[in-house]
């Protein structure tokens, strides 16, 4: 049994030190704004650079948008945190979105009421690298957190214990509150069973998020003086069929390099069915259905396939954030409120505002 630290309502200073888990567009929003108000954060991300699901990929090719292929913009806020990073975000004209029934026929020309579409380039996760540069040592990558619990030399703050790329191990102390900006599934095992705040486990509980099959390919054969690209006139196309949800042609996004590249994501309902199978099954299965919407047989000369386990929120906690005073513990992330990249960061920013 695990035995939370007491709230500390006498602490003589107002500056805290905030352990935030998790450097997506949620974490790093949330550290950036307790650090404006005067506060120390540490930042711990176990990929070796920032991003989350807003990730990209470089490859021989160009580069692809793993996860997240675009934001819209509906808040003020995230309209004036976009505005810090100025050069960074371009609009990305996908007004020639299609909607295909499941034998890649246009059902819908266009959707409609299409909100302003918005990319960062070189690659999604320029926007979130950009927020995060000024974090500097306050970011540790490449390290897992695996354990919270109370700290062993002052049981009213928390400690971390995290393991390295190398299996070395380590114990980071002296935390007034920890902010878990991770997916749901993290956070269940970071709470270690509603132990750490039974309050905030029973609302992740509910939650839940489709997986998603990713596939990566480029035709650089198509780039010829009399070619510019293969296959459809279209540049992105939502999907009805059975495999596919959601096709794009990277190399038309803004600031991307021209050589013909695709990212291809697979329906939940599919990828959910494919979970447990092997890479070069899922590429051949989803190159097939590629090639039936598309009209693309060609062979691809990059073929990459990723699963994102947790991708699209189906159940939301249905608040920006989630909060445990006595605790000192936080939740925040896009499946807070849904599963755009606003989402994300509006749950970060709400969440600092709310501990501050």
């Amino acid at each position: 049994m695990i035995l939370r630290p007491p709230a500390d309502r006498h602490r003589s200073t107002p500056s805290r030190h905030y352990a935030v888990v998790g450097a997506g567009i949620a974490g790093v929003a949330c550290a950036r704004t307790l650090i404006q108000a005067g506060h120390r954060v540490t930042v711990f991300e176990r990929e070796a650079a920032p991003g989350g699901r807003m990730a990209s990929v470089s490859t021989p090719f160009g580069r692809f948008d793993t996860g997240a292929q675009y934001f819209t913009v509906r808040d003020p806020r995230f309209t004036a945190a976009i505005e810090t990073a100025p050069g960074i975000c371009k609009p990305w004209s996908a007004n020639l979105v299609r909607v295909l029934d499941a034998h890649g026929r246009v059902a819908e020309a266009a959707l409609p009421g299409l909100e302003q579409h918005w990319v960062a380039q070189p690659g999604m996760d320029a926007l979130v690298a950009q927020w995060a540069a000024p974090l500097g040592d306050a970011l540790v990558t490449r390290t897992n957190v695996t354990r919270i619990e109370p700290d062993a030399l002052d049981a009213t703050r928390w400690q971390l214990r995290t393991t390295g790329d190398d299996d070395s191990q380590h114990v980071y102390s002296g935390f007034d509150a920890v902010l878990l900006a991770v997916p749901p599934a993290r956070a269940r095992e970071l709470l270690d069973g509603g132990r750490l705040s039974r309050k905030i486990s029973k609302k992740v509980d509910p939650v839940r998020i489709a997986p998603c099959w990713t596939l990566m390919i480029a035709f650089p054969q198509a780039n010829q003086p009399t070619m510019s690209h293969l296959g459809p006139q279209w540049n992105v196309a939502r999907s009805t069929h059975h495999r596919i949800a959601w096709l794009a042609r990277e190399s038309s996004k803004p600031g991307r390099d021209r050589i013909e590249r695709w990212t291809v994501q697979a329906s939940p309902a599919w990828s959910q069915e494919h979970l447990r199978d092997g890479r070069p099954r899922v590429e051949a299965k989803l190159l097939r259905a590629f090639a039936e919407i598309t009209g693309i047989r060609a062979e691809p000369s990059h073929s990459q396939a990723r699963c994102w386990p947790e991708a699209q929120t189906q159940v939301p906690v249905g608040e920006e954030h989630l909060w445990d005073a006595e605790a000192r513990i936080g939740v925040a992330g896009d499946w807070c409120l849904g599963h755009r990249v606003e989402d994300a960061f509006l749950s970060g920013l709400t969440l600092a505002l709310k501990v501050i």
